[in-house]
């Protein structure tokens, strides 16, 4: 018989798909489409993986607490695997996230605490301090997936090794957005291994540090990173799951790029993604104008637009001035 033992074992294996209409230069642009993970995004592969990090390191047991400050995606692949090990789970988030996340959070059981967006990652107010003032005040568990390892290692064992071989290892460019760098950076190891000349573009937001700091070695000025609508990439800081040996380079895609590109996909290749899904195929489609038939590009739309219908609207996005009707 065909049945799994539970949800979290019809993890990966995600689709490869090509966007022959959205993009229609001689490079061939395909999209591994994580919406098709049983949480419905690429988060949900790091969330079991950073939970036995904590059950590795003694950090978390039996029926504990595991606090996570999350834009919605690694709290749900949190929440998911903590469900199948009997663990509570409590998210801080930033007050930008859409309604739709944290109902859905909710719904699986997780507590969301909503936390200014437009302060500093060292305010005491950001998400970021309040999960660690979780962590110190009730002994949670925090995995932080910002800087642990195990973030980049999940998309090394299966995110890199799943590209290799749909692609029949003819991948000539990895193009994907740079959140907590873990999908980036894991899976450009991998690749990297098996054929060192792939090149690896990081897709970063405008008011981000990303892009800047692959560029010149450092942050940027102060007045430059700000904030922005994408959700789910770019950062004001550099988490240590960024593994910059293996990123060729970094391009930026603004809000109205990205949102706009929400619209085009769905329209053209039947295909519903998030912002940060948006930013990656614009970035994707950047890097394929400039090579040739030969040249195989593969991005990756993290999770679904459904997720932001609150935002993935005409009104919406009219009032935010990234449509003009």
């Amino acid at each position: 018989m065909e049945i799994y033992g539970n949800i979290l074992e019809t993890l990966g294996d995600t689709p490869l798909v090509r966007l022959d209409r959205y993009c229609t230069g001689a490079a061939t642009v395909a999209a591994k489409v994580e919406s098709f993970n049983p949480g419905s995004s690429v988060k949900d592969r790091i969330g079991p993986a950073l939970i036995e990090a904590g059950e590795k390191a003694g950090l978390l047991k039996p029926g504990g607490t595991i606090v996570e400050p999350t834009s919605g995606n690694t709290g749900l692949g949190l929440a998911m695997a903590a469900i199948l090990k009997g663990y509570r789970m409590v998210c801080t988030a930033a007050d930008k996230i859409p309604a739709e996340k944290v109902a859905l959070l909710e719904a699986f059981g997780a507590e969301v605490h909503l936390c200014p967006t437009n302060v500093e990652a060292d305010d005491p107010r950001s998400y970021y301090k309040v999960a660690e003032r979780f962590r110190d005040e009730e002994g949670a568990y925090l995995p932080y997936q910002y800087h642990n390892q195990a973030n980049p290692e999940a998309h090394y064992a299966t995110t890199g090794p799943e590209i290799w071989r749909q692609t029949d290892g003819t991948i000539t460019h990895w193009v994907v957005g740079m959140g907590t760098g873990g999908t980036i950076s894991g899976t450009a190891k991998f690749l990297k291994e098996q054929n060192p000349d792939i090149q690896v573009v990081g897709v970063d937001t405008v008011g981000s540090v990303y892009a800047y700091y692959r560029k010149h070695g450092e942050l940027p000025p102060a007045e430059d990173i700000h904030q922005y609508l994408i959700d789910g990439i770019g950062e004001d800081f550099l988490p240590a799951t960024v593994w910059w040996d293996y990123i060729d380079d970094v391009v930026t895609v603004d809000d109205p790029a990205a949102y706009r590109a929400v619209l085009e996909l769905a329209r053209t290749e039947a295909i519903f993604t998030g912002s940060s899904g948006g930013a990656a195929v614009v970035g994707a489609r950047q890097v394929a104008e400039q090579l040739g038939e030969d040249a195989l590009v593969v991005t990756l739309l993290p999770d679904s637009g459904e997720r932001y219908l609150s935002k993935l609207n005409r009104d919406w996005m009219r009032d935010q001035g990234l449509v003009s009707s």
